[in-house]
């Protein structure tokens, strides 16, 4: 529950979109660390009335997509106003086009939201999947989501500086974002290769997501939090 003090400093109302999957008290509870107003809804015209809203998600790729098929003409409507929709892990992947894990479930292509054009991808054979942990963000260009932090490494240093580029955020994933358009990879993560792990729309600016857990990821995760509660702000 947030502080006294947390709630006379709510900057946004932020509609978290209960759609069958996804951890959504603990969404919830860092949210309101980082100043919203929260409602979880599955409500068509309470999506509507919201500053913002978070798209989460546990799972896999078509039962996340079949699950938010009902509110998938309102999602592009919101997107198309200007609302800032923010996707959390399963919820990042599905405002991507499509993903292999239906193709890999022999379930055949499902798409996604597609308001970040790309797909996602299984990561390779010869790693442990899921990936799972702590790793390190390294910021590709400028975006209010990732603006400063002052963090503490899992190892329990003290990190000073001005940015979350080098902060480690939490991951459990077994597919990551590859986007169209490359200015899609708004930071990127190290594993095995090089993935997307914070994604903005290009078309959609008011549209982003991350692979990692920022509800999970301790004081650098309530640093975007609150970074995105902050583009809500009427």
């Amino acid at each position: 529950m947030a502080t006294a003090r947390e709630q006379a400093e709510t900057a946004a109302s932020v509609a978290v979109l209960d759609y069958g999957l996804g951890n959504l008290r603990s969404v919830t509870r860092g949210l309101e660390r980082a100043g919203a107003s929260v409602t979880v809804t599955d409500d068509l015209a309470a999506l509507g009335r919201a500053d913002g809203v978070v798209l989460p998600g546990v799972g896999a790729f078509r039962e996340g997509v079949e699950n938010a098929g009902p509110y998938r003409d309102r999602l592009v409507d919101l997107a198309e106003s200007g609302t800032p929709i923010f996707g959390i892990c399963l919820g990042m992947q599905m405002l991507l086009t499509t993903s292999e894990e239906a193709d890999h479930a022999g379930e055949g292509e499902v798409r996604g939201l597609d308001l970040v054009p790309g797909a996602n991808v299984r990561f390779a054979d010869d790693l442990t999947v899921p990936h799972m942990g702590w790793n390190r963000l390294d910021v590709r260009r400028d975006h209010p989501l990732v603006d400063g932090v002052d963090g503490v490494a899992p190892e329990g240093r003290r990190e000073d500086g001005g940015t979350v580029d080098g902060r480690y955020a939490y991951f459990v994933h077994s597919y990551y974002a590859e986007p169209t358009d490359p200015e899609a990879a708004v930071a990127t993560t190290a594993y095995g290769g090089e993935f997307a792990s914070v994604v903005a729309g290009t078309e959609y600016e008011n549209v982003f997501g991350t692979q990692f857990h920022p509800e999970k990821s301790g004081e650098t995760g309530l640093r975007i939090l609150r970074n995105f509660v902050d583009v809500c702000a009427p």
